[in-house]
């Protein structure tokens, strides 16, 4: 049985529901549109399958998500209720205020090139991809965890769809991008503008020189981090001004 505080408080009482360890984290792949049981655990890789099914179980419990059959009726899918849904500007504020507040600083344990990746799939800038199929290659160096200290994947981007892939799809690439994968994730999270990377040569393109100048619009590089936690740019917090460069124009190699 899951312990409380104890309190009638409503701050306890939505602690008790948000407060334990995975939670927050399994309702923001949620709150992201993710729906089935995979999908939620490539958000939260370190999370086992079963504490996983455990956690969605006693979410389903509280009445924050409802589980239902796949039509193949092979797994389920699971959706948020309202209640589940009138989290989102929490979750979001709490996003937010990570990032005005809390460390600008990723620690080498922190970096993660499959979550990275599954991040960037969910952030695709559609609008702004050219109405075709269009691959990309990362190559990542500086891996950490025990992982090899470099590996490539690939994104195939192709009538709204995105996928992501560990082994090569046999495609031809459009844009090659090589990086370190602490340069990246700080370039993606917001914290370092592209242009400086790219000067340095901890972030390099190669493709077509128009695909090229496409990128950052294509994968939100331009400091625009909000989109990585799905915020409304037009909110009140839009005004919040991370002070990170203009890279709509990247230098071509």
């Amino acid at each position: 049985m899951r312990k409380g505080y104890g309190q009638f408080c409503p701050v306890a009482k939505a602690a008790e529901v948000i407060g334990d360890r995975w939670n927050l984290l399994v309702l923001r792949e949620m709150l992201y549109g993710n729906r089935y049981f995979n999908d939620i655990s490539r958000g939260v890789p370190l999370m086992s399958r079963a504490l996983l099914s455990q956690r969605l179980k006693e979410l389903e419990k509280l009445a924050v998500i409802v589980s239902q059959e796949k039509e193949t009726g092979q797994g389920y899918e699971y959706l948020l209720t309202p209640a589940g849904e009138a989290l989102r500007p929490i979750v979001e504020a709490m996003g937010v205020w990570a990032q005005q507040w809390g460390s600008e600083q990723i620690a080498p344990e922190d970096l993660d090139d499959a979550l990275l990746m599954w991040g960037t799939r969910r952030r695709i800038n559609l609008e702004a991809v050219p109405a075709r199929k269009l691959v990309l290659q990362f190559d990542f160096r500086g891996l950490t965890k025990g992982r090899k200290t470099q590996r490539s994947w690939w994104l195939v981007i192709e009538d709204g769809d995105v996928d992501v892939c560990l082994k090569n799809p046999g495609f031809e690439v459009d844009v090659l991008i090589s990086a370190e994968l602490s340069a990246f994730t700080h370039i993606w999270m917001g914290y370092a503008p592209l242009n400086s990377a790219l000067d340095r040569g901890t972030v390099y393109f190669e493709g077509d020189r128009e695909l090229v100048r496409q990128v950052p619009t294509w994968l939100y590089l331009n400091g625009e981090w909000r989109y990585g936690m799905g915020i409304d740019l037009s909110a009140s917090i839009q005004s919040y001004d991370r002070g990170v460069t203009d890279c709509s124009e990247v230098p071509v190699p």
